[in-house]
């Protein structure tokens, strides 16, 4: 019987081997990566039946990265294996085109069914997670906040932002996006206007709030 063939993106080697050798009893591990961008570039080449990314991944993160694979292999289904719990969270991640969404503290006992479900088409939100999300609810019936939302900024604006608060400058950026250096200052101009900040650090810490990248 043919195996589906898994990719797996984390930026810990630790995770990616411990989890790779779960995967490895159950599918076909066709290739990890380790930040956003290399996720796109492998899941573009080898097309998988599945992706298990993490959201808190460099360069580009893996909300975004999703919403790029939903655009360009809309055939990979996507089951995001992460530490956030929050239902803004993982409406985020359903939004971007997820079908799965496991704790990595439930890896072990719960990813191998998740992808199974979501391989026949179902989808999976590991328990505590729904809990969560009915948690949330409750807590925004009652006028208590959740978590903040991140503006409504464009893919584009998400990729600068993030590159911005890894650290990278102008220059950086441009190479790394493949536009000009105009094009990135024209972009963080309109950030620092649209999220209400005057300085890199105000994006960063912007960023950081937003779950863009990890403290």
């Amino acid at each position: 019987m043919k195996r589906h063939k898994i990719l797996l993106a984390d930026d810990h080697t630790i995770v990616l081997e411990g989890i790779g050798k779960i995967l490895e009893q159950h599918f076909d591990l066709v290739g990890k990566a380790v930040d956003g961008r290399a996720l796109l570039e492998t899941a573009q080449r080898l097309r998988p039946d599945a992706v298990v990314i993490d959201i808190g991944m460099p360069l580009l993160n893996g909300i975004d990265a999703a919403r790029q694979l939903a655009k360009t292999v809309p055939q990979t289904k996507i089951v995001f294996l992460t530490m956030h719990s929050e239902p803004a969270y993982v409406s985020e991640a359903f939004g971007a085109g997820a079908s799965g969404y496991v704790l990595k503290q439930s890896a072990g006992s719960e990813l191998v069914f998740a992808l199974k479900e979501v391989l026949q088409g179902r989808y999976y939100v590991t328990p505590r997670v729904a809990g969560e999300i009915v948690g949330g609810f409750v807590r925004r019936e009652r006028g208590k906040p959740d978590i903040p939302r991140a503006a409504q900024l464009t893919d584009r604006q998400r990729e600068v932002l993030q590159l911005v608060a890894e650290g990278q400058s102008v220059k950086e950026i441009a190479a790394t996006l493949d536009v000009s250096v105009k094009t990135v200052e024209f972009h963080k101009r309109r950030l620092m206007d649209q999220v209400g900040v005057r300085t890199t650090a105000g994006l960063t810490k912007y960023a950081m709030t937003h779950g863009l990248i990890s403290e």
